[in-house]
């Protein structure tokens, strides 16, 4: 093992022969222990306890399905005390079941802490988890193997409170019924997350997104069959862009100047990294080390802020938590190089359609649309500009099938998507290398 391989398994604290030593699982605890704790104090900075608590409750009681910005259903403290509890409560899941916390561990962690400023808080999530961990006992599997599915699945916890919470049920019946819901999706998740994948071939990064699009669709159809019509939803913040970018540049620096540390304060192999596919989730942390990675995921964070503030967008609680998404998965898949083209696509398509290029759902498409950055990696450039062409209109138009009940709409026409123009593209491969077959024949 090369002095720079080392490197990337241990963050020392001091030289090499001068213990005690700080393992990089450890760093990584204490990385998200301080975000998730930091998350918690500006709360009290943006809000009086009381005002907290009160706002806190209401986003407990609140439908949560799309688009549900929390920082405008309740206040801006709430949302970050939810955030801040739910990164925690992720990471001492990930601590109490032995798991380590690996390239797929982080981009679950930043994104059930990215949805809890929209859509996901304990009350609704719980039960989901809950399902995911008895779908582990039937299987007598540890839980650490069904860790990412139980933070992803959260991703239908809109589900659980409708039920719950809309339905107009008596509370205790409403409660009862929203949690077993709940539970019984997450018992599941996991079988059908392994037959999703195959549908994309893992060229859709958000394969639990697909597999919950899946649930919430037929979850939908039966409340629809029974009279029940969830009607559109937007509840959306602004003029926070000033305060957001601060918080957010300055975290995106911290991860930068962490990664830099860990890497030696060069970008020694970051080119590396970008020759990678990304197909079905590569993870970083182990192909490229945590330094680089950090890296990765700090410029990934930059670009994506930098986007929504020279476009005129707004820093709400649903940007944010995209943003968040986007970097937790630029340690598992995403980076500049396999991202860039689908945004191109996305944002040539906003200028084609009839939708508000300026909108909350069109940036979010275009941040979320990075879930096929593997078709990038893949086929290519311009495979990933028509794929991210193509999401923005399939994303636009699949919420109905879910009636918002599913977070990750975006991973839902991510699926289909890859689905749809895989077979195209190794068509067209195996066509070229045909013709250059007999051209190599004739010769």
């Amino acid at each position: 093992m090369d002095k720079n391989n080392f490197y990337h398994k241990k963050l020392s604290l001091e030289e090499d022969d001068d213990p005690p030593r700080l393992t990089e699982e450890k760093a990584k605890t204490i990385f998200f222990t301080f975000i998730g704790l930091a998350l918690i104090a500006l709360a009290f900075v943006f809000n009086s306890p009381k005002e907290i608590w009160t706002g806190y409750m209401k986003i407990l009681t609140s439908p949560a399905y799309l688009i549900t910005d929390y920082i405008e259903l309740s206040n801006t403290g709430a949302t970050f005390f939810n955030a801040g509890i739910m990164l925690l409560i992720s990471l001492a899941m990930v601590k109490l079941s032995g798991s380590k916390i690996n390239g797929l561990i982080i981009a679950a962690i930043f994104m059930v802490t990215g949805f809890s400023f929209f859509g996901k808080n304990l009350f609704n999530s719980m039960p989901i988890t809950l399902g995911v961990f008895l779908s582990a006992k039937v299987e007598k599997l540890p839980f650490k193997e069904y860790l990412p599915q139980a933070l992803f699945a959260t991703g239908l916890s809109p589900l659980v409170s409708e039920i719950a919470i809309n339905l107009g049920l008596p509370m205790w019946n409403g409660l009862i019924l929203g949690t077993v819901v709940g539970v019984f999706t997450g018992v599941i998740v996991p079988p059908l997350a392994t037959k999703s994948y195959n549908f994309h071939q893992g060229f859709n990064l958000y394969n639990i997104g697909f597999t919950v699009g899946i649930i919430g669709m037929f979850a939908m159809a039966i409340l629809r069959s029974m009279g029940v019509e969830v009607e559109p939803l937007t509840i959306i913040s602004s003029g926070n862009n000033l305060i957001f970018s601060l918080l957010l540049y300055t975290l995106f620096s911290l991860i930068f100047l962490l990664g830099l540390y860990a890497n030696k304060w060069t970008l020694k192999g970051y080119k590396s990294l970008l020759s990678l596919t990304g197909r079905s989730g590569t993870d970083f942390t182990e192909s490229s080390g945590l330094g680089l990675t950090m890296i990765n995921m700090s410029l990934l964070g930059a670009l994506t802020v930098s986007y929504v503030l020279i476009i005129g967008g707004e820093l709400n609680g649903p940007v944010i938590g995209g943003i968040l998404t986007v970097v937790g998965f630029a340690a598992y898949g995403k980076h500049i190089k396999n991202v860039t083209p689908i945004f191109i696509g996305v944002f040539i398509a906003k200028y084609l359609n009839v939708y508000d290029q300026y909108s909350t759902s069109s940036i979010l498409a275009l941040l979320f649309g990075s879930t096929l950055a593997p078709i990038t990696g893949h086929y290519g450039v311009f495979a990933g500009i028509i794929a991210g062409f193509a999401h923005m209109a399939i994303t636009m138009n699949i919420g109905y099938l879910h009636g918002g009940m599913n977070l990750y709409n975006n991973g839902f026409s991510g699926g289909f998507i890859a689905a749809a123009l895989v077979p195209i593209f190794d068509a067209f491969i195996r066509y070229k290398l045909g013709r250059r077959s007999k051209k190599v024949i004739s010769q």
